[in-house]
């Protein structure tokens, strides 16, 4: 018999009618026993940068009842400076949230989070691997724990340069990788089970993994990490075991009210946000990506396939982690997120995450137990 069950979810933006976007996955929160977010974006009542993006700390009012702690290591925390990262901070101690994953400055922000649960101790991690550096906290700044990625670019018999390069290469800095390893070290001792969460992959690509992304992963488990949940790329990636450890490479979107990325949307021009400019990112992200967002879904501008979604779901007993699984999601033409059942829209979800699995050649097979997918290797 199972002790309790943890489930973790992909990013987070809340913004308008908050409330409304968790009424397809009410259920599924309320059943579970601990549960983990990753809020991809700060907020603030004063913050001028945020101010036309609806990003005020009352828009994150639900959270409260839905979850236990998030991480806030991410390539967004400091969009509104000090000021973003301290409100947001601030707003989740007053309201009983834990986070992980940033602070008022590295120290705090490179610190493990343990909570307790049925006499176990859940250890929780969360590094940046995406940039760029201004999220990261310093001794004297607030901001992320961070990984840095070193990127090669080759033309190989590409007569282009300037021009797209033929192949990408990634690796992680090898100290940063050390400091890393070291961290799940100290708290592998600390804990029963070590959850990592990681900012990591290529955003709005379907499939593709970078370079650095399962070396960073088998190195983490190598130190000690359980499990491994990743955000970042907006769209779903495979899923792969380890050392029998489960990866989600990402868990797509969860919640994300994100009008701002539409390509018509106007920001307020008497607002400089000298990290992030919504406006002109909504432009950009067309050619850089090669996508234009369904103009049916107005507040969830994002790949077409961007629409399956999953949360992480582990089931412990005495200690451990027995058994991985995932919850399909599906999101609507409102854009909120809903729990399907096999008959209802999750075998699509399946046959999604089955076919992406495979084409990136990881080794994960899947099978239902009543409505959710078990997660097992090939």
């Amino acid at each position: 018999m199972n002790d309790f069950t943890l489930v973790a979810t992909g990013d987070i933006i809340l913004g308008e009618k908050p409330e409304l976007y968790f009424t397809g996955v009410r259920n599924m929160l309320l059943d579970a026993d601990v549960r983990v977010g990753q809020l991809e974006v700060p907020y603030s009542d004063s913050a001028p940068e945020l101010a036309d993006l609806h990003r005020q700390t009352s828009n994150l009012r639900p959270m409260k009842n839905y979850f236990d702690i998030v991480s806030l290591a991410g390539n967004h925390i400091y969009d509104a400076k000090e000021t973003g990262v301290i409100e947001t901070m601030e707003w989740l101690k007053t309201n009983g949230i834990q986070y992980f994953g940033a602070g008022i400055n590295i120290t705090e922000a490179r610190n493990a989070t343990i909570i307790e649960k049925n006499d176990t101790r859940i250890g929780f991690l969360s590094y940046n691997c995406t940039g760029p550096e201004i999220m990261t906290a310093t001794a004297t700044k607030p901001g992320c724990a961070g990984l840095d990625i070193i990127t090669h670019y080759e033309l190989g018999d590409i007569a282009n340069p300037g021009g797209p390069p033929s192949k990408i290469y990634s690796w992680p800095e090898p100290a940063g990788l050390r400091k890393m390893t070291d961290e799940i070290k100290s708290l592998r001792s600390r804990c029963d089970i070590l959850c990592l969460y990681l900012h990591k992959g290529l955003v709005h690509k379907p499939v593709k993994l970078a370079d650095y992304e399962q070396p960073v992963c088998y190195s983490a488990i190598d130190a000690g990490a359980d499990i491994i949940f990743s955000a970042h790329p907006h769209i779903l990636h495979g899923i792969e075991l380890y050392k029998e450890k489960t990866i989600y490479h990402s868990l797509g979107n969860f919640i994300a009210w994100v009008p701002s990325l539409n390509p018509n949307f106007k920001a307020d021009k008497g607002i400089k946000n000298e990290f992030f400019d919504p406006e002109e990112w909504a432009k950009s992200r067309i050619e850089r990506f090669g996508f234009i967002p369904d103009p049916d879904y107005p507040t969830y501008p994002f790949h077409k396939e961007a629409i399956y979604c999953i949360t992480a779901k582990c089931l412990i007993s005495r200690k451990k982690i027995t058994q991985t699984r995932y919850i399909p999601m599906i999101v609507n033409k409102n854009g909120i997120p809903e729990v399907v059942s096999k008959r209802d829209g999750g075998q699509r979800v399946f046959d999604y995450v089955k076919l992406i699995t495979e084409r990136a050649s990881l080794n994960a097979d899947f099978f239902w137990d009543n409505d959710e997918i078990v997660i097992r290797s090939c």
